[in-house]
């Protein structure tokens, strides 16, 4: 790792656990007359950190717009807490990064390089070029990972445990290792991991320092065992590190990490709780009256380019091509939420999605019939109502770290839903036995298996459904964080 001049923190702080990710529980609006309006925000994070009780615990994370940062440089040392925010009980440390090498760190390198790699979505004929650019881009997120490092280092208390969080961050556990070496740190990884031949796209000296950055931790955490072996086999390849699989280890430079699996379930209580508020009962109605009595193919997610959402629209209309007798008889109800639209590839794949949406709705709708509902605007209640609604779920990543979506809709489906799960997603590992298979590329197998995911017996999809739903809560995002604390201490 390049050699970085680090300043030793004066003292240490009192937080006896620390998590650093590069998005908070909280953001910030600017309201018209220059007032902050605080949102908190939601996800596993946020309700695995609520299972500490100690109210000297700190989150790190970075500002990620204007109003952030405006509320950042007003609160003392970027406390929010001690600025009088509400933030739900938690002390909140959230640093204001120039906006520059923000962008640079986070766009640059964090989603369009490292996710790209880990989620093997590079058009390699033509990309990824390493140029001068690239090598400002990776300044930058050298930048903005000693950044954490340093607040970690200024807020931790001695021998305390850090939890550092995803690919934004993955030099940030060997720099905070080198500032404070009485720290137990643990980084954890939410997307898949590259086998080496495709994380060698990468330029030998990233991806040793990548590598080299994690293994500051004392342990490293993945969503799934492929994942933890496959940085494993990097680490062996790039690094010539020494790797006991059966141990999960991996030792370099005198060091040696442990390797932790942790499959990161739904939250059911809090679902099926959400699930029936009057909100979404609302949204229900709406959706129950445009369907009919048709059945339902339900998906939810990001416009992200693992999503695998066109091919998913394809497969949908091969099945109507193909299989007749389900004109007038069925409904595919798809949310695409705009994700990463400052990133070009991003917008045309959005633009892609609504493309193929119009022409199934232009070869097929009839006066009475609209096959495709898309919605591009996130509205969480009415997923909700989309997961009580689904017959059948699609869920057809590329490749993708787990996949919450897959185990949220069993968890909510009010009469049982079959799910048509791609081999490539993470939650493949816990769900493959009650799913049904497929390979995220073939659009002519995908709609053969909603063919047979609509025509499962009502008393299987049940009993499938219960199955999933139990393996999908085996690990909610309370004890999945602390099972991560207690291996850490």
């Amino acid at each position: 790792m390049a050699d970085l001049a680090f300043e030793p923190p004066q003292q240490s702080g009192a937080a006896p656990v620390l998590v650093a990710s590069n998005r908070g529980p909280v953001s910030f609006t600017s309201e018209d007359d220059g007032t902050l309006t605080l949102r908190r925000g939601g996800g596993g994070l946020v309700s695995g950190l609520s299972a500490i009780d100690d109210p000297s615990a700190v989150w790190v994370c970075a500002a990620l717009g204007d109003a952030d940062r405006t509320a950042a440089r007003q609160a003392p040392d970027g406390r929010l807490d001690r600025a009088g925010h509400d933030v739900g009980g938690q002390a909140v440390r959230m640093l204001d990064i120039e906006p520059g090498t923000f962008a640079r760190a986070y766009n640059g390198i964090a989603n369009s390089t490292l996710w790209f790699v880990h989620h093997l979505l590079y058009d390699t004929p033509v990309s990824p070029v390493f140029d001068d650019r690239f090598r400002r881009e990776w300044d930058s997120y050298t930048a903005y990972n000693t950044a954490f490092a340093e607040a970690l280092a200024a807020e931790a208390a001695p021998g305390a445990a850090v939890l550092v969080q995803d690919y934004h961050l993955s030099l940030a556990p060997a720099q905070l290792r080198r500032l404070r070496p009485d720290l137990r740190i643990g980084h954890f990884s939410h997307t898949p991991w590259a086998p080496p031949e495709y994380y060698r796209l990468l330029p030998d000296d990233v991806a040793a320092e990548v590598l080299t950055g994690i293994l500051g931790a004392d342990r490293a955490g993945f969503l799934t065992e492929r994942w933890a072996l496959a940085f494993a086999d990097c680490c062996e390849a790039v690094l010539g590190a020494t790797v006991d699989r059966a141990a999960r280890t991996v030792t370099h430079a005198g060091r040696t990490t442990h390797l932790g699996v942790h499959g990161l379930g739904a939250d059911a209580d809090f679902l099926r709780e959400r699930a029936h508020r009057p909100d979404v009962d609302a949204r229900l109605a709406a959706l129950q009256e445009a369907v009919g009595d048709r059945r339902t193919i339900v998906r939810v997610d990001r416009t992200e380019l693992s999503k695998n959402i066109v091919r998913g629209l394809l497969a949908y209309r091969h099945l109507l091509r193909s299989r007749p007798e389900w004109l007038d008889r069925v409904v595919h109800v798809a949310f695409a939420y705009p994700s990463r639209h400052d990133l070009p590839e991003y917008r045309e794949y959005t633009a892609a999605v609504q493309r193929i949406a119009h022409e199934i709705d232009d070869e097929f709708a009839t006066a009475s019939w609209q096959p495709l509902i898309l919605h591009v605007n996130d509205d969480f209640p009415r997923s909700l109502a989309a997961y009580r609604l689904a017959d059948v779920a699609l869920v057809n990543p590329i490749r993708d770290g787990m996949n919450l979506v897959a185990k949220e809709i069993p968890v909510v489906s009010d009469h049982g839903c079959a799910l048509v799960l791609s081999r490539e997603a993470g939650a493949y590992a816990e769900l493959a036995e009650d799913a049904l298979t497929v390979n995220p590329y073939d659009v002519i197998a995908t709609a053969e298996a909603l063919h047979q995911a609509l025509t499962m017996p009502a008393g299987e999809r049940a009993d499938r459904t219960k199955r999933l739903a139990a393996a999908a809560t085996a690990l909610p995002p309370q004890q999945w964080f602390l099972d991560q604390l207690n291996a850490l201490r």
